[in-house]
């Protein structure tokens, strides 16, 4: 075994064995508080790494008045919150759902059930990449728990080598994708509850800071007024009635009025802009 391959395993915390044992003896009870114990060190984790989250957002953000976009790459628990991320910011933010993609291995097959060998080819992201037509625009961020996945850190290398900004998100320290991207966010949560199991503190820890760079990069866009998501697409009542609100708030307009100005434009944000423009609010 090469010196590097012994660094990666001794920084593979992920990989290493929990701090709880005899799980099956304990109490349902006892299992929930000491699962809610481990996720409590999450918060935490995702603190620290904060530094690094905001560099690779304030870099992204000088990208995207040129047209920019963001590219997930993520296999298996990893990919699965890469694309539940990407698909989420259209309805919430208004965002054209090819600003921000979701790439997992084996595609949309792997969403549902796992694709075997697909995480282990790591030509195949920048194959698929290619045809989003990538360029030097885009940004890619690989996100991997243990940082040792072929497609992914495959994937930002070939993104890195043709002059795109790249990141990743990892909850091991000085892995091989971190070392791969040119922006490396670090979450080390420690040792999993159930041994290896990284959809659980890994998993949460990912969600966050996906959460919170996407979020932020969203508001910074200009798709949040005030604290109203008012680029949302109206596509059910719920979203409807708080659409409704936001402008009732925002112009002082009747319930009545303000739902048939929101129908006039199906939009929030053009809605009151038409009252600014009249002086009404």
């Amino acid at each position: 075994m090469t010196e590097q391959q012994n660094m990666i395993l001794e920084n593979k915390i992920t990989e290493q064995s929990s701090e709880f044992d005899d799980l099956e003896l304990m109490s349902s009870e006892e299992l929930l508080y000491a699962i809610n114990s481990e996720d409590a060190k999450v918060h935490t984790a995702v603190h620290k790494a904060i530094p690094q989250i905001e560099t690779l957002v304030s870099k992204i953000l000088e990208h995207i008045p040129f047209g920019g976009r963001v590219f997930y790459l993520g296999a298996g628990t990893s990919g699965r919150l890469g694309v539940l991320d990407a698909s989420e910011l259209p309805p919430t933010f208004g965002v054209s759902p090819g600003i921000v993609v979701g790439l997992i291995a084996g595609g949309d097959t792997a969403l549902r059930r796992a694709v075997e060998a697909a995480e282990d080819d790591p030509a195949k992201a920048w194959r698929e990449l290619k045809d989003f037509g990538i360029n030097d625009r885009d940004t890619v961020i690989g996100i991997a728990a243990s940082g040792t996945t072929p497609y992914v850190i495959g994937g930002v290398k070939d993104a890195r080598a043709h002059g795109l900004l790249t990141g990743c998100i990892t909850c091991n320290p000085k892995s091989p994708l971190a070392e791969a991207a040119e922006h490396p966010i670090e979450v080390v949560v420690g040792p999993e509850f159930v041994t290896g199991s990284t959809r659980m503190k890994a998993g949460t820890a990912q969600k966050m800071v996906l959460n919170m760079l996407s979020t932020t990069l969203m508001i910074k866009s200009g798709r949040v007024k005030g604290n109203k998501m008012i680029n949302m697409q109206l596509t059910n009542n719920k979203l409807v009635d708080r659409g409704t609100r936001m402008i009732m708030e925002e112009t002082g307009l009747t319930e009545d009025q303000a739902l048939a100005l929101l129908l006039k434009h199906s939009s929030v944000k053009e809605a009151i802009q038409e009252m600014r423009a009249k002086n009404l609010c």
